[in-house]
């Protein structure tokens, strides 16, 4: 299953390199025809989008490889690395598009043949957000971050170029020359921003940042599928490498539980989980026993054969991802 994954995703990475690559020729046959730094704007990120997408489908291929001695937890942070280079390269021309921008502001050039340049670039357009919506559709499927982090790259393009068509209409009826400048400036910014908001995004998966999204997932799915002798789920850390999770957890059982039953709720645990991120997640629980006596917990526990209890059941507590993250230390304040 997973090894199909990998391969679906490289596929879409593959087809995403060689259309982006056509893209990037159309463009600077534009720029050459036309002599427009607005046009150029479009033909720099296109770089970017060339270069980004080659080491994305190396990174996905990389990120495939089975876990080994020297990666016991597997290649996928690789995904990540990539994300986080597209987001800086991103970035970067953003900031060469608008110095290029800044200085045709007060050195116009003439522009020729911009109806060519108009339609070229209106096309590409199209082309980066059908890719775009495919690669984040995919990549949200599969949990891929540098499909997803390449897909949004994709469909801010789309956004900057209906800005930049727009622009060149208005150049093309007008003849103004100075808004030529100007639309590379705008948008060298706009770019510039997805660029730093790419880059945070992955710098915070690279430093294993909590998910709250993920954790509240977590948390509704085993609300639903929770045993009545789960007492409670705590100190809870799940880490993401490519599509793969790592998550460890604390279940706290009844106290009186042999390691029999205690082995049989571990595995329904895991069951469950498994089937819900398709043999995606390796999980390792720790269990407690509930420990009446220093920080009981039999106003929430439903076992009624407990011969410990000590006070009356109230209500079933639901695993919140408060509670889900808390160690047994922070419980117990």
């Amino acid at each position: 299953m997973i090894a199909n994954e990998e391969k679906v995703k490289q596929r879409v990475q593959g087809w995403i390199l060689l259309i982006s690559s056509l893209i990037l020729a159309g463009k600077f046959i534009a720029y050459w025809l036309t002599n427009s730094v607005g046009v150029l704007t479009d033909a720099m990120e296109s770089i970017v989008n060339v270069v980004a997408g080659a080491f994305s489908l190396y990174s996905l291929r990389w990120s495939a490889q089975p876990k080994d001695r020297s990666h016991p937890f597997g290649h996928g942070k690789m995904e990540q690395v990539s994300a986080s280079l597209e987001g800086l390269m991103i970035t970067i021309a953003g900031c060469l598009i608008i110095y290029e921008g800044f200085c045709h502001l007060f050195f116009p050039v003439r522009i020729e043949r911009l109806d060519v340049g108009i339609y070229i670039v209106a096309i590409s357009g199209v082309l980066n957000f059908l890719m775009g919506w495919y690669s984040v559709r995919i990549g949200n499927k599969y949990r891929s971050m540098a499909l997803v982090a390449g897909g949004r790259h994709l469909q801010s393009d789309t956004y900057s170029t209906i800005g930049l068509v727009v622009g060149l209409l208005l150049l093309f009826f007008t003849g103004i020359e100075w808004i030529d400048g100007m639309l590379a400036f705008v948008f060298g910014g706009i770019i510039m921003v997805t660029g730093i908001s790419i880059l945070r995004k992955t710098i915070a998966n690279l430093l294993d940042e909590a998910d709250e999204q993920l954790l509240g997932e977590l948390a509704d799915f085993l609300n639903q599928k929770r045993q009545a002798s789960w007492i409670d789920i705590h100190n809870a850390k799940v880490i993401k490498y490519g599509n793969c999770l790592y998550m460890d957890c604390d279940l706290t059982l009844p106290r009186f539980y042999t390691i029999e039953e205690g082995h049989r709720e571990t595995e329904y645990l895991h069951q469950i989980l498994k089937e819900k991120f398709q043999e995606r997640l390796l999980l390792t629980v720790h269990l407690d026993p509930c420990n009446v006596f220093v920080h009981p917990k039999c106003d929430r526990c439903v076992c009624k054969e407990c011969e410990d209890r000590i006070m009356v059941f109230e209500k079933m507590q639901q695993i919140s991802v408060n509670e889900f993250v808390q160690n047994e230390k922070e419980s117990e304040l």
